[in-house]
């Protein structure tokens, strides 16, 4: 019997902590101490409890920053708008311009931010096939006007090629972005995949903020928004490398700049969350 009891408080205390945390104490925790089925149980929901509480909190700060981001295109929205009954001909030209500029931003930062909500979330965004990195670093590199010298015949992968693109392409058009016009993409193959290097001749980044400029939203220091962009587009990368078992860092380059590299596994990794 007093082993009975044991069991049963041990339950109603883990029975306690569920219904606290279904009741929005995100925070709150069971006591996973023993050895038994109780304490296995327990454990099992506290990794889950502390997954569900990282991936709300980081949803919530996304669309706060998100907000935030939406209010300079909005802003410019409504003055051009406001400005565009009484404008002369030439300047109405240059205003629909402007409104449409801002509306792509705006486009584009919503597709940024659902994708990145899809893949913090783990959602399913498309099947794994087949993928040449060859065929995909050649086009990207024609479309961004950037020399491609790859060491490799071939880069087959196991991944989704819509990210992976999407990958390549932000890292291409943030180099070309901040890195001016010097832009180069290389593609090699290193111990277990293939790796991708971006490289521009822009200012380089500083050491204590390589891994920061990952982060959704974070722009370096006098990079402001009329550079362009969205702020998602590295921490998209970081996403989508990490989706397929790799992983992306930002390098200083020899002679000034930057050098990004993307390193993608030969073989996909079941860890990395095949839909």
């Amino acid at each position: 019997y007093p082993v009975a009891r044991r069991l049963t408080r041990r339950l109603e205390a883990l029975k306690r902590g569920v219904e606290q945390f279904g009741a929005g104490h995100l925070h709150h925790r069971v006591d996973d101490s023993g050895r038994d089925e109780v304490a296995a149980v327990a454990a099992s929901f506290n990794q889950a409890a502390e997954r569900i509480e990282t991936l709300l909190r980081s949803h919530q700060t996304l669309l706060a920053n998100a907000s935030h981001e939406l209010r300079s295109p909005l802003a410019r929205l409504k003055m051009a708008f406001a400005m565009l009954d009484e404008a002369a001909p030439a300047q109405r030209e240059r205003l629909a311009r402007e409104i449409d500029v801002n509306i792509a931003e705006l486009d584009a930062l919503v597709e940024e931010v659902l994708l990145a909500s899809r893949l913090e979330a783990g959602s399913a965004v498309g099947e794994m096939h087949l993928v040449e990195l060859l065929a995909l670093g050649a086009e990207e590199a024609a479309r961004a006007e950037a020399p491609f010298e790859p060491e490799t015949d071939a880069a087959p992968i196991d991944g989704q090629e819509r990210l992976l693109r999407r990958a390549l392409r932000n890292l291409l058009d943030n180099a070309r972005r901040y890195g001016g016009p010097d832009v180069e993409l290389a593609l090699r193959p290193v111990t277990g995949g293939y790796e991708f290097t971006v490289a521009d001749r822009g200012p380089g980044v500083p050491a204590d903020l390589r891994e920061r400029i990952f982060e959704p939203f974070y722009r370096l220091p006098g990079h402001a928004e009329m550079a362009g962009g969205v702020g998602l587009g590295l921490s998209l990368v970081k996403q989508i490398a990490e989706r397929h078992g790799g992983h992306v860092r930002c390098l200083p380059r020899d002679g000034g700049g930057s050098r990004f590299v993307l390193f993608l596994p030969a073989v996909h990794s079941a860890s990395a969350g095949r839909p």
